[in-house]
C-alpha cells in the first residue's frame, strides 16, 4: 500500500493511504489514528493536537510552536513501518429503524422499483448489511456508514430536497445515513430512528463514530414514537444501543 505525505497549510499535513475507498484502506487510516492516540497517551509526539480520520487518509495537525512536521513525520512514518493492525475495539451499534409509514420513508417504493425488489426486500437487505462508519462529515453528528447491499446501490437523486427531518435515515451509493438536524438532502429516504445522532445535552454529544460497526433494527411506528419523545426530553439512554 503507497503512503503519501501532503501538506495541509502550516499547522498539519495528510498521511495518504490510497486513492480509493475500501475498507481496508479505511481500517489503515483508523488503525493509525488509534496508535497516534496511544503514543499521545505514552507521552510521545509532542505537540501533535489532533488527528483527524477520512475515508482514505488522516490528518495530523499539530502547535507550531511546540513542533514542525519535519520532526513529526519521520516518527508518524515509523508507525506506519511497524505494521498498522487493528485494536478490535470497535463499538457494536444497534439503531432503531421504522421503515413502515410512508411519512418515514417516502422513497421507499421507488428505490423498490429501481432495483427490482418489493419494498419488503428493500428493508431486509438495508437490515443485513454489514455497515461500518467511515467519516463524519457534513453537519455534526452526519457519519458516512458503508457496506450498504449491493443489490440496493443507487446514486443520489437528481434533485435534493430542500428540507428533510432530523433523524431521517437514507441510502445513495454503497452507504447509508442518518441526518442529524433538519436540512437539505439528496439521499434517498427509506426510513426514521428515534434516536438523535447529535444531541448538545449530552457529555459526548455524538453519538456515532469512526470505526463503529452498525445494524439496524427494526421496530414499528408506536415504538418508534415512544422513543422519539424520550429523545427529545433527554432521557433516552444512548448506552443501551451500544456495545463495546
Amino acid at each position: 500500500m503507497s503512503v503519501r505525505y501532503l501538506s495541509c497549510g502550516d499547522t498539519a499535513f495528510t498521511v495518504e493511504f490510497g486513492n480509493e475507498i475500501s475498507p481496508e484502506i479505511n481500517g489503515q487510516v483508523m488503525a493509525l489514528h488509534a496508535a497516534i492516540g496511544r503514543a499521545k497517551s505514552a507521552g510521545k509526539l509532542a505537540g501533535v493536537v489532533e488527528t483527524v480520520p477520512t475515508m482514505r487518509s488522516l490528518m495530523v495537525t499539530y502547535d507550531p510552536l511546540a513542533t514542525t512536521r519535519a520532526a513529526l513525520q519521520p516518527e508518524i512514518e515509523a508507525l506506519v513501518a511497524m505494521g498498522l493492525k487493528s485494536t478490535g475495539t470497535s463499538r457494536q451499534v444497534t439503531i432503531p429503524c421504522c421503515y413502515d409509514d410512508p411519512e418515514f420513508a417516502p422513497d421507499l417504493e421507488e428505490v423498490a422499483k429501481r432495483t427490482k425488489k418489493t419494498p419488503e426486500q428493500v428493508i431486509q437487505a438495508h437490515l443485513n448489511s454489514p455497515f461500518k462508519v467511515y467519516v463524519l462529515g457534513f453537519m455534526p453528528g452526519l457519519a458516512y456508514v458503508a457496506g450498504l447491499d449491493q443489490g440496493l446501490y443507487l446514486p443520489r437523486r437528481s434533485q435534493p430536497r430542500v428540507r428533510l427531518p432530523r433523524s431521517t435515515v437514507a441510502i445513495a451509493m454503497d452507504m447509508t445515513t442518518i441526518y442529524p438536524f433538519e436540512s437539505p438532502g439528496g439521499w434517498h429516504l427509506i426510513g426514521r430512528t428515534p434516536l438523535w445522532m447529535f444531541d448538545k445535552r449530552k457529555p459526548q454529544p455524538v453519538f456515532l463514530a469512526p470505526g463503529d460497526s452498525v445494524t439496524f433494527q427494526r421496530i414499528d411506528r408506536k415504538t418508534h414514537d415512544r422513543l422519539a419523545a424520550e429523545s427529545e426530553r433527554g432521557t433516552l439512554d444512548w448506552s443501551k444501543m451500544v456495545k463495546a
